[in-house]
Formats: C-alpha cells, sequence, structure tokens
C-alpha cells in the first residue's frame, strides 16, 4: 500500500481500539444513571419526609400547652386565630384540630376536604403520611394531645412538599451534568490510554524490524 493509505490506517487503528472499551463502558455508564436517579428521589423523599415528621414532632411539643388552655376555653375562634399565625411558617400548609371522632374539624381555610376527624389512624401509624390531592401532595402528621382535658384530640399538621420536588428536580439536574462531565472523562482517558498503548506498540515492532536478531530472531536468507 502507498504511504498515505498506511497513514490512514494507522490513525484509524487506535480509534477502533478506543471505541471497543468506550462504547460498553458508556452503556455501562448510561445504564449505571438510569438506575441511579430514581434511587435518589427515592432517598431524598424519605430524608424530607423523615425531617417533617420530627419537625411536626417540634411543632406538636411546641403548642400543645397553649393550645389546650384554648381548647378549654372553648372558644373555636380563638383556636382558629391561633391556628392562623401558625400558618404564617411558609412551609406548614394546613392546621387542624378534631375533638370527638365524628366532628368537622376546627382548622384552617387551606386544610385538605379529604381529611375526616373519623379516618385519621392511617396517618398515626408508621410510613410517609403523604396525600396526594388536586392541589399537590402534602405530608400529614397526626398528633394526639395527651392531657385529662383534652381526651381525644388530636392535632393534624399538614406540610407543603412542593419544596421537596424542587430540591429533587434540581438534584436531578447535577445528577445530568456529573454523568456528563464522567462521560466525557472516561472517554478523553480511554483515547489517551489506546493512543499511548499504540505508538508504544508501534515503537516496539519498528525496534524489532530494524534489530531483528532481538528476541531471539534471526533475518530472513
Amino acid at each position: 500500500g502507498s504511504p498515505s493509505s498506511l497513514r490512514c490506517i494507522k490513525r484509524r487503528l487506535p480509534m477502533r481500539l478506543s471505541l471497543r472499551f468506550l462504547v460498553p463502558l458508556l452503556i455501562a455508564l448510561g445504564i449505571f444513571a438510569y438506575a441511579a436517579v430514581p434511587l435518589v428521589d427515592t432517598l431524598m423523599t424519605r430524608w424530607f419526609v423523615r425531617d417533617l415528621d420530627v419537625r411536626s414532632n417540634l411543632i406538636a411539643a411546641a403548642v400543645q400547652e397553649p393550645l389546650e388552655e384554648l381548647i378549654r376555653t372553648g372558644s373555636s375562634a380563638r383556636i382558629l386565630g391561633f391556628f392562623h399565625r401558625l400558618t404564617t411558617d411558609e412551609r406548614l400548609y394546613a392546621v387542624g384540630l378534631c375533638l370527638e371522632d365524628d366532628s368537622a374539624p376546627i382548622a384552617t381555610a387551606a386544610f385538605p376536604g379529604e381529611l375526616r376527624c373519623s379516618a385519621l389512624g392511617q396517618y398515626q401509624r408508621a410510613g410517609e403520611h403523604l396525600l396526594r390531592t388536586a392541589r399537590g401532595v402534602l405530608h400529614v402528621a397526626v398528633r394526639p394531645m395527651s392531657s385529662e382535658t383534652t381526651t381525644g384530640a388530636e392535632l393534624v399538621l399538614v406540610h407543603d412538599t412542593s419544596f421537596i420536588e424542587r430540591r429533587s428536580e434540581e438534584t436531578r439536574r447535577y445528577l445530568f451534568y456529573f454523568f456528563v462531565a464522567l462521560a466525557a472523562s472516561v472517554a478523553l482517558i480511554t483515547v489517551v490510554i489506546a493512543q499511548l498503548s499504540w505508538r508504544g506498540w508501534v515503537a516496539g515492532l519498528r525496534a524489532l524490524l530494524r534489530d531483528p536478531t532481538d528476541g531471539g530472531l534471526s533475518p530472513a536468507s
């Protein structure tokens, strides 16, 4: 073959060797990324829900004493005013108080209609306590008011979880950038190693051809 065709072969062979390793690596990396994103979403949701559970416990402990005093007065208006002050917190979506199983809750205007005082048991058992409504996904925490004067009373705290979705979206975006950067790094390293390996092999072959006695070879007769 001509020198130009030989040079072309020399350029193509390292690239083919690189693709042999690069394509499987990129496929494996893509599969890993596809599996990692939903896993990270699930873990983040669990962490945030756990944080909201802890937050609900802190709020319930902080308001128990003043709320018991308001319950003793029997004034729904004063209880409602107290709840409105609590919901100035941007994440606390709504607050309600159930005094009897079959009664309507004393609650703020945004309190979900899906929550009934007679069906709060599922939110007291272990679980994520997420309620999907037309207005979005909400976190529901039910805390019993343990007092002689408030027997059977239950405080219902409803948190907005839209911030979880926003943060999950940011995390997915950062993961995408990370895997793109990782794929580019892997591709670059693979190509460089293939080029260096190829040049080393070619240099060794040339040296062997220049000195055919090396390695126990004898020149052709």
